[in-house]
């Protein structure tokens, strides 16, 4: 898994419209790996991601959703709850692989990282779905990567 001071990988992936989103990690970015769409802890994490949008949005800061699942299933997960956010279709396991995320076991491991000036700030392993948008967010803040207009 990428550590904090690793460069930045060169990644794209389509979109839960198909539409091919190319990552550019020079301003702050989120990029959260979840295990699978429309499952309830995913569903937490994303709904809570998406409730903290627009304070992202405010602070420059791009948040992207990444499972091994593919656009089909993003595109329906995404319209069942509403997010306005990018889901990235990686069936398989590119983007994973480039961030040493774990699908050993067929999904993608919980795992967020922050990426800025091209390198990554911040990885969290281990992550419960619940308050861990919020508390990204504010680990942003504090660290000055981004500020609250």
């Amino acid at each position: 898994m990428l550590e904090p001071g690793a460069d930045a990988p060169d990644v794209a992936a389509q979109n839960q419209d198909g539409v091919l989103v190319d990552l550019d990690f020079e301003e702050p970015t989120v990029v959260y790996f979840y295990p699978k769409d429309d499952t309830p802890g995913c569903t937490v994490e994303a709904k809570e991601f998406n409730a903290e949008l627009d304070a992202y949005a405010d602070a420059g800061v791009s948040v992207y959703g990444v499972s091994l699942d593919d656009v089909d299933s993003h595109e329906e997960f995404g319209e069942k709850y509403g997010l306005e956010f990018d889901l990235l279709a990686d069936p398989d396991g590119d983007i994973a692989d480039a961030f040493g995320v774990d699908t050993s076991e067929g999904y993608t491991e919980r795992v967020t990282f922050v990426l800025a000036n091209g390198e990554v700030t911040h990885a969290y392993e281990g992550v419960k779905p619940d308050g861990h948008a919020r508390d990204v967010l504010g680990d942003i803040l504090d660290d000055g990567l981004a500020t609250l207009d």
